[in-house]
């Protein structure tokens, strides 16, 4: 009994299962043959504008010799020269405007240039005339009977000379080529460093071994 009542519910649901089947292959076939006829309508369409311009071109190509001029008022070719000519009037009008203006902001001859270099040559004088800072802290440290820090030699230096900018990491530099010229001294105190001027002796004054006198008697 058992067996039977199986069987009928497998049959009951294979049924089920066709007609949900054969229900969404009719909806498929509906939605293709939909399909199917939207484009054979285009494809309809565009034969027919196919035959419209083959024989719009049979037409043009049979038309006689006199009334190709005729042609070029249905195209945009002919304004384009007259376009293209506007433009160019326009573009030439607008350089000579930027000529003009360009000369108008540009100073006559023989008034700026002598001022520039007038102007040029007085900071190349100024600048000729300005020690070193070389000389500065050589000088410096020659005028001090103490030895000086570079933050000491910056401070006098700024003001003695306002004009000039000095900095500490510029002057220690500098002083620290001196004492590679052994035209400086170093000392150390503690964690501090100081700068002295190094006594150079008078080199020219003393006479050469050669150029010593003589002795009377020798």
């Amino acid at each position: 009994m058992s067996e039977s009542v199986s069987a009928s519910e497998l049959t009951s649901q294979y049924a089920a299962q066709v007609r949900a089947d054969l229900e969404h292959n009719a909806k498929e076939q509906q939605r293709l043959g939909a399909e199917i006829a939207a484009l054979q309508e285009q494809l309809e369409a565009h034969q027919r504008n196919h035959a419209v311009l083959v024989s719009i071109q049979q037409a043009i190509g049979a038309a006689p010799a006199s009334a190709e001029p005729a042609a070029p008022s249905v195209g945009a070719t002919v304004p384009a020269p007259r376009t293209t000519k506007k433009t160019t009037e326009a573009d030439a009008t607008k350089r000579g405007r930027a000529k003009k203006t360009r000369a108008a902001s540009q100073p006559r001859r023989g008034t700026t240039k002598p001022t520039a270099e007038k102007g040029s040559g007085k900071a190349a004088s100024t600048k000729a005339t300005q020690p070193t800072l070389v000389d500065l802290i050589r000088n410096h440290l020659s005028e001090q009977s103490e030895p000086r820090s570079a933050a000491e030699i910056t401070s006098a230096l700024a003001q003695a000379h306002p004009d000039r900018s000095v900095k500490t990491t510029v002057v220690r530099t500098t002083v620290e080529g001196l004492v590679a010229k052994s035209q400086a001294q170093r000392s150390k105190q503690g964690s501090s460093v100081f700068y002295t001027a190094s006594a150079v002796p008078d080199q020219a004054a003393q006479p050469k071994p050669e150029e010593q006198p003589a002795q009377v008697g020798a």
